[in-house]
């Protein structure tokens, strides 16, 4: 009886529902998370709550929300082991600079409110110190980037009302080639910075605010570059040599961080992760006005519906590419390559975006990514510079540039 049993031992061991293998690299990320906050340079989240839920986003729960619609709620900024994050207070760049600037302060208030409303999960942070602090008492720290330099509405005196209620950064440009500087995606007048344009990045030195270049054109990161005191960012940009759009950071430019003590913060966006995706967006717009471009163009001019199915079977014939995982790992990868450990970060943009990489579709995918950084042989002390040593270090050089203390 006993040599039976024994023998059926192993038909009731398959029997068993199989057991996960524990994840090799989930206690590694949770040290490394424990002592360094994971800061996140770009996230939208305020403007898609004013755009989706208006005025509710002011008293409704945010603990939890529909994940079709939102990259971002409390539960999984906490799954995704946030410790900090740069909200972005982004207005249309196409809007009058006078409108921009209030409605800048309107999501200036939704991201004191998430500190007001929720006091155990965020803090209103504006220096590294205070960023440790709030990390080391279990809440995310919370800082305000403003996102475009028509937000400022040609005045230093608007840019530093920003920084008194708490912005730590202002991006030089968005979409648009502002009276100041030349934006990436817009057709350049200055050459990069005006005589002002210098005027508010020795500004945001003297504020102790961060200069941020992502949007801006080449010209005007390298001029920026030129005058600023203090370590730049880029708050959510790549590297162009793996994906050739204006918008990410070019070899040149990153051995030019890399002297400057600045940072890159790796962006999520599909299209500036993936050559292949964004070659495909292009070819999709131009399909868009090849079949209908009112008043007079298109294949399909005056029948919408037409145009529709004509798109449509275009894209049957042309599946959209994915955008990995593996492809934001190379982005770091080849920042690390050129400018080194030092230089590189973590600005998903979520919120911001539609598409996103496979693995990456919210707030709660950061371990995903370290895993597979891990997988390639990351040390604990390398993802620890990626998800927030590198950015605290060049806060406390442009507070120092600020305080005008000299290493």
């Amino acid at each position: 009886m006993k040599c039976l049993r024994l023998a059926a031992l192993p038909l009731l061991l398959a029997a068993l529902p199989a057991q996960a293998a524990p994840d090799p690299y989930a206690a590694r990320i949770a040290r490394v998370l424990k002592a360094t906050p994971l800061i996140d340079g770009h996230n939208d989240w305020p403007e898609a709550l004013a755009e989706k839920a208006k005025d509710a986003r002011w008293t409704m729960d945010l603990t939890q929300l529909d994940p079709k619609q939102y990259h971002t709620d409390i539960k999984r900024l906490k799954a995704g082991g946030v410790g900090g994050q740069f909200w972005s207070v982004w207005v249309s760049a196409d809007l009058p600079q006078d409108r921009q600037v209030k409605d800048t302060l309107d999501q200036i208030g939704m991201v004191h409110s998430l500190a007001e409303r929720y006091p155990r999960d965020f803090a209103l942070v504006t220096t590294a110190a205070q960023m440790r602090a709030a990390h080391k008492a279990g809440r995310i720290g919370s800082l305000i980037g403003v996102e475009g330099g028509g937000q400022i509405d040609g005045s230093l005196a608007v840019l530093r009302a920003y920084r008194g209620l708490g912005a730590a950064y202002l991006t030089l440009t968005h979409s648009r080639t502002i009276d100041w500087a030349d934006s990436a995606t817009d057709n350049p007048k200055h050459d990069g910075l005006t005589p002002f344009g210098e005027d508010v990045v020795r500004e945001l030195n003297r504020l102790g605010m961060l200069v941020d270049l992502s949007h801006v054109s080449e010209a005007t990161m390298l001029d920026a570059l030129r005058v600023t005191k203090a370590p730049v960012i880029f708050s959510h940009s790549n590297a162009r040599a793996l994906c050739d759009t204006p918008r990410n950071v070019s070899d040149a430019v990153l051995t030019q961080v890399a002297a400057n003590g600045g940072v890159v913060m790796v962006n999520f966006a599909a299209q500036y992760v993936s050559e292949a995706r964004r070659v495909w967006g292009a070819d999709r717009s131009a399909e868009i006005a090849r079949y209908n471009a009112p008043p007079f163009g298109g294949l399909y001019i005056g029948d919408p519906k037409g145009a529709e199915k004509a798109l449509a079977a275009w894209e049957a014939a042309h599946p959209e590419p994915v955008a990995t995982i593996g492809q934001v790992a190379d982005h770091i990868e080849h920042i690390v390559k050129i400018a080194g450990h030092d230089h590189v970060g973590i600005g998903s943009d979520f919120d911001g975006v539609g598409d996103l990489p496979e693995g990456l579709g919210g707030v709660e995918t950061y371990p995903a990514l370290l895993t597979e950084l891990m997988r390639r042989g990351w040390s604990d002390a390398e993802v620890a510079k990626l998800v927030g040593g590198n950015v605290l270090r060049v806060m406390e050089a442009a507070e120092k540039v600020a305080a005008g203390v000299d290493d």
